[in-house]
């Protein structure tokens, strides 16, 4: 398993999680990295991404101010702090590697996927 996700559960709106994403010294090293989110009857979506080294990040305009994506280069993990968490945020959360060392909202540039952790915010 190269992309392991975790972090995920039941929090009420207003809460915090943090989930985490263990990779692959050989996949993490080098690549961009990011977050999807598909809730039940919704296309897979672009949450975050951020570049090989850290420098770059990007953010979709829902998530903007409260969530954070950041990586640890020693621990091969990447993370994603979701604060202030809505109801509408309710889906199951996917860590990605992209195929460069680029930040990256498109799917189609990413050639490696965990298998999903289930974040439910309750109203």
């Amino acid at each position: 398993v190269q992309l392991q996700a975790s972090g995920g559960g039941l929090v009420q709106a207003g809460g915090s999680l943090r989930l985490s994403c263990a990779a692959s010294r050989s996949l993490f090293s080098n690549n961009g990295m990011g977050w999807f989110r598909q809730a039940p009857g919704r296309e897979r979506e672009f949450v975050a991404s951020i570049n090989w080294n850290g420098g770059n990040t990007a953010y979709a305009d829902s998530v903007k101010g409260r969530f954070t994506i950041s990586r640890d280069r020693v621990k091969n993990t990447l993370y994603l702090q979701m604060n202030n968490l809505k109801s509408e945020d309710t889906a199951v959360y996917y860590c990605a590697a992209a195929r460069g060392a680029w930040s990256t909202s498109v799917t189609t540039n990413y050639a490696y996927w965990g298998q999903g952790t289930q974040v439910t915010v309750s109203s």
